[in-house]
């Protein structure tokens, strides 16, 4: 049973191999993707979305866990549903957009977990900081119409005071804590 489980997991890395014994290379398809970031401010629940991202994830179906990904985040495009919590957000004291227009995540290599589960350990920069980061995901193969495209999900805490997101008053972690959830749910085309 467990062979099965695990060759039925393969098999749409496997469709990989018949279209190319080569490494890959995957844009994100904008329209369906989505990156949420959900954070606390008094003790009441908020988030917000980022809608401007470029992706890219070179991956090798002989070898999926030599894989490459190269993702920016424009923060300037937040999706938010308050004027004034978007303009907080991307002042000085927290993103800061005009010094850091930009967060990155650079990752060069995964390790398998399990048939569609990898870790990238990767390195993560959101305004003028840079720390390592181990991005846990899960990885399927679907084809759209004609079209085949991988849908890759993840659910990640990051501590926003180790990039800076806080400065001032908003380095307290009384009204707004530390840790911000992010869930990432992308897909992403061959190119």
């Amino acid at each position: 049973m467990r062979k099965l489980l695990y060759r039925a997991a393969l098999a749409p890395l496997l469709m990989l191999v018949s279209l190319s014994a080569q490494s890959a290379t995957w844009v994100i398809d904008p329209e369906d993707s989505r990156v949420i970031f959900k954070y606390s401010y008094g003790g009441t629940p908020y988030q917000g979305a980022f809608t401007n991202i470029d992706a890219e994830f070179d991956i090798d179906p002989m070898n999926p866990t030599a894989c490459d990904f190269s993702v920016t985040i424009h923060i300037e495009d937040i999706d938010i549903d308050d004027e004034e919590t978007l303009s907080y957000l991307l002042d000085v004291d927290l993103f800061d957009v005009a010094m850091y227009p930009t967060a990155s995540f650079e990752a060069e290599n995964c390790r398998l977990q399990s048939p569609n589960s990898f870790v990238a350990d990767g390195m993560l920069t959101i305004r003028d900081q840079t720390q390592s980061m181990t991005f846990p995901f899960e990885l399927d193969i679907d084809s759209s119409g004609d079209q085949l495209r991988f849908h890759l999900t993840s659910e990640v805490t990051i501590q926003r005071l180790e990039y800076g997101v806080g400065q001032g008053y908003l380095a307290n972690t009384s009204d707004i804590p530390n840790d911000v959830d992010v869930e990432v749910d992308v897909y992403a085309v061959m190119q």
